[in-house]
């Protein structure tokens, strides 16, 4: 397998398609009070991130500036998972779960930058967005149902990216990561 396999042209487009509904499936997760704290956190940071003013990869950059956000969704719910969901019911779970095992495709793709992403992404817990901190999302109602309103909202005009099935595009995405990821 190439370091810039074929199969990645077929799936992120896919990705960057879904990525409206993907955020609204997860951040309908915030609202889950039988999930332990750290998975809730996981999740809120990478919800989070989307309202980043400072993406990784600026989501105007055609082909691939919503990527990093597909990524990032990813990531954290494959943390969420690895932190414990606690007795939440399956069916709310299928889209974690669905979104955590697709983490072993950016895992794939990234190689040894994947620790640098996951790490990034693990930091989001203490960072904020539009003045929203993780713990306040997690801890404060009002908080958590503005930021799902700001989810909701971007899911209903969020337009996905024409995404060229052209092997540079799979160049530039590690090439942005490679530059912006802390070492």
């Amino acid at each position: 397998m190439s370091d810039n396999d074929p199969k990645y042209l077929d799936i992120f487009p896919g990705w960057l398609r879904n990525l409206g509904q993907d955020a609204e499936a997860l951040a309908a997760l915030l609202d889950e009070s039988e999930m332990p704290t750290p998975a809730r956190e996981a999740i809120a940071g990478g919800i989070n991130y989307l309202f980043k003013s400072l993406d990784l990869i600026p989501d105007g950059i055609d082909d691939i500036g919503y990527l990093d956000d597909a990524f990032v969704l990813r990531v954290a719910a494959d943390l969420a998972i690895a932190a414990d969901t606690g007795p939440v019911a399956t069916e709310k779970l299928k889209t974690l779960s669905s979104l955590a095992n697709e983490a072993d495709t950016v895992r794939e793709f990234l190689g040894g930058d994947y620790a640098r992403l996951e790490s990034y992404v693990k930091g989001l817990r203490n960072g904020a967005a539009r003045g929203r901190s993780v713990p306040d999302v997690v801890g404060n109602d009002d908080v958590r149902k503005e930021l799902l309103s700001d989810v909701r909202g971007f899911a209903k005009t969020y337009e996905s990216p024409s995404f060229s099935r052209e092997e540079k595009n799979l160049i530039k995405l590690k090439a942005f990561f490679d530059a912006k990821l802390p070492r």
